[in-house]
């Protein structure tokens, strides 16, 4: 008998992470729709934890995370990957990169009835921004696009969380019939809601607390936001927290190393990442929080759908973000959050001291901004039409059934 569902993943979960909350918020949808789902992912150790029963319907099963470097891992999960599936029939296989993918499309007759391919990142475009030597090794880059084609094309559902992204797919070829674009969300049972009027910075007596929260990688722009600390100090005293910074990241002594030259390293938090009932309380704290992401292929034409964005404006924090098409698509410049120019430092103090001066525009954008993910961004909103993709499949729900 085939199994119903299985969620196969290059990441740790759980983490505190994008990726990680992603897919668990996906995995239980998909089965209290579907009854019961395998989900397979990567241990964050060496060592291998097997069909660990994570909740009443969803069985886990972890890979080692073996290697020295990324293309000795990715190897060796796809070894144990073929030897995990061998035995094993599936009506669904949802996966969301290539480097689990390419198998699971090369084999797709022999262990399931559909794939779905879930698009949030192509390594032919981000992995130049972690190993910056991949933009000069063209037959790597080559390998990447290639075996990218062959997952999208063995995809019976693409399912991706920007229209930037989707665009981008339809001009690779993909069908735009398969393409489904599901934004991500946002648990509000965690991210409640924090009363402006309490929180608005109405005082010169203290700093006014700016807040990043993220991954370090380059084109999040994090640069950019201690630029515009220093900026801003002239005029205002301010604080920057930047929850994700940690010491082994190669990320955090450039970090440190910028913030020290530009003479705000006393004005700078570093946090290393925390899960988000913790990250909530830091969001609520703070007067905004800025997502400064910056102008490059990954952003532009890749797409993305920003966590932080939708996150913040959840818990009542004004954002002020990168005006790009892909935050755009999430809602209103000057009633849902302040748009400034992408690459600008001085842009975003310009809002910073914009905002600190109008504390009004502070409570309308939290309240605008909370209605707008409810309507829109949750991940409730999320599961309900990935299940009506998984349904346009021909997968039929057990049961009726909300988170």
């Amino acid at each position: 008998m085939r199994s119903p569902v299985a969620y196969i993943s290059f990441d740790v979960v759980p983490a505190p992470k994008g990726a990680a909350i992603h897919i668990m918020a996906f995995s239980e949808y998909l089965a209290a729709a579907f009854g019961e789902i395998n989900l397979v992912t990567l241990s964050p150790d060496p060592e291998l934890i097997s069909d660990l029963e994570i909740t009443p319907r969803i069985v886990q099963t972890t890979l080692p995370n073996q290697g020295e470097n990324l293309i000795e891992r990715v190897l060796h999960f796809r070894r144990l990957l073929h030897s995990w599936y061998q035995q094993r029939n599936f009506q669904v296989i949802h996966f969301r990169s290539i480097y689990e993918g390419l198998p699971l499309a090369l084999n797709k007759q022999k262990i399931c009835e559909k794939l779905v391919f879930e698009v949030n990142g192509l390594p032919s475009i981000e992995l130049k921004y972690r190993y910056p030597k991949v933009a000069e090794d063209r037959e790597l880059l080559h390998k990447l696009t290639s075996q990218e084609q062959i997952c999208l094309e063995a995809a019976d559902l693409i399912v991706t969380p920007s229209q930037v992204t989707a665009e981008y797919l339809q001009n690779r070829g993909a069908i735009a019939s398969k393409i489904k674009v599901i934004p991500n969300g946002v648990d509000l049972d965690i991210f409640k809601f924090s009363n402006p009027f309490l929180k608005t910075y109405i005082s010169q007596d203290r700093d006014f607390q700016l807040l990043y929260f993220g991954t370090l990688s380059s084109w999040q722009g994090v640069n950019l936001a201690i630029e515009a600390l220093e900026l801003v100090c002239r005029d205002l005293p301010a604080k920057l927290t930047i929850i994700g910074a940690a010491g082994s990241d190669r990320s955090f002594p450039r970090i440190v190393q910028l913030a020290s030259k530009l003479g705000v390293a006393e004005r700078l938090n570093l946090i290393p990442p925390l899960p988000q009932l913790e990250l909530v309380n830091y969001i609520h704290q703070a007067d905004a929080a800025i997502a400064p992401l910056t102008p490059n292929d990954r952003n532009l034409v890749q797409g993305c759908c920003p966590l932080k964005v939708l996150e913040s404006m959840a818990a009542g924090t004004p954002v002020i973000s990168s005006d790009l098409p892909v935050v755009r698509e999430l809602g209103i410049n000057g009633k849902h959050f302040l748009l400034v120019k992408p690459g600008s430092a001085k842009s975003i103090k310009d809002a910073v001291l914009h905002l600190a001066a109008n504390p009004e525009l502070g409570i309308d954008l939290a309240l605008a901004s909370r209605s707008q993910i409810e309507l829109h961004y949750t991940w409730e909103r999320a599961g309900e039409a990935l299940i009506g993709a998984y349904e346009e499949l021909g997968m039929r729900r057990l049961r009726t059934a909300s988170r």
